[in-house]
């Protein structure tokens, strides 16, 4: 079994664009997966969760499990290990830090998200929750749209809308405006990206929601208000999020490996307003171990965990 590191992982030179590819691949093959829904356990320290996410990958050959383990006060406050397996033989192939593929493919979830969902034309975007996945997901859609002149409202807080700006900087086609409210946010825009881990209340009223928006709130939290009015609610997967309070209330749902398969209807013309609950399932994190293992595993350290070869030793 193979150890990869966060850090060889980091080196691999993976590109925002290779990201993309890699979450088309997996939603593309979503329904011949096998995929529980996440069990999340809350040990009763306030904002902590373990979460486990098995999943078996029939067309790539690999199955696997992720934990994920939230502390608030830890930087990151998310962190994560995933086991691989080669599917025809039963081998532990590695373990892999999680917290860069967790990063990379839910960033990479989001950009699919608005080049599948949004309006063709959208130039507007509001960002709230500006950390490494919110990083990632505008990184993977500059990667897909590097030409196209691109506004980003950024929510103020504390200095991380300035270090964000920085970290584009590079970035020509892009114009950084600050904002005091969520609603500054998310008034006019086309896209609202959300990576705030945590909201108690949703944070805008309707009216702030304009015709054609899509909406995307990673991490689910501050929207519920649009389950009750939005046309198309999408999501990664309808196990994950059948228990919402406002599921059956939703005015149409459907997975949006359904939309890449021709099974469902996308967006269908500018006025719709579109959620896409951008949950996270373990079949994006096991698809990249996957690579990430094709790609560096035979470079990292190998440790033996393998049974006793004799019939009885006990």
């Amino acid at each position: 079994m193979k150890i990869i590191s966060f850090d060889r992982i980091a080196k691999a030179g993976i590109t925002p664009m290779q990201c993309y590819e890699w979450v088309s691949w997996a939603i593309a093959h979503k329904k011949e997966a096998l995929l529980p829904a996440k069990i999340s356990l809350k040990p009763g320290i306030p904002g902590v969760f373990y979460n486990t996410m098995p999943a078996i990958l029939p067309g790539s050959g690999w199955g696997g499990v992720k934990l994920v383990t939230r502390y608030p006060e830890r930087k990151p406050s998310l962190e994560s290990q995933i086991l691989l397996y080669q599917l025809d033989t039963g081998e532990n192939l590695a373990l892999l830090d999680g917290t860069w593929i967790t990063t990379m493919r839910t960033g990479a979830v989001a950009a699919h998200a608005v080049k599948l969902l949004a309006v063709k034309d959208f130039s507007l975007l509001g960002f709230i929750g500006l950390g490494n996945t919110a990083r990632a997901a505008l990184a993977v859609l500059l990667a897909l749209y590097p030409d196209r002149k691109l506004t980003i409202k950024l929510k103020k807080y504390k200095d991380q809308h300035e270090l964000f700006a920085e970290r584009f900087a590079d970035a020509k086609n892009v114009e950084f405006v600050y904002c005091d409210t969520y609603e500054e946010v998310v008034r006019e825009s086309d896209v609202v990206v959300s990576a705030a881990t945590v909201f108690e209340t949703d944070i805008c009223p309707d009216d702030c929601f304009k015709e054609g928006v899509l909406v995307v709130p990673v991490h689910t939290r501050g929207f519920t208000n649009c389950d009750l009015f939005f046309d198309k609610i999408f999501a990664d997967d309808r196990d994950h999020v059948k228990g919402f309070r406002y599921f059956d209330r939703f005015h149409s749902f459907a997975e949006v490996s359904d939309v890449v398969s021709g099974n469902a209807a996308g967006r269908e013309n500018d006025r719709e307003r579109i959620l896409a609950y951008n949950i996270g399932i373990a079949l994006h994190d096991i698809y990249f171990a996957g690579k990430l293992y094709e790609i560096c595993g035979q470079e990292c350290p190998e440790i033996s965990l393998e049974a006793p070869t004799e019939k009885f030793w006990i």
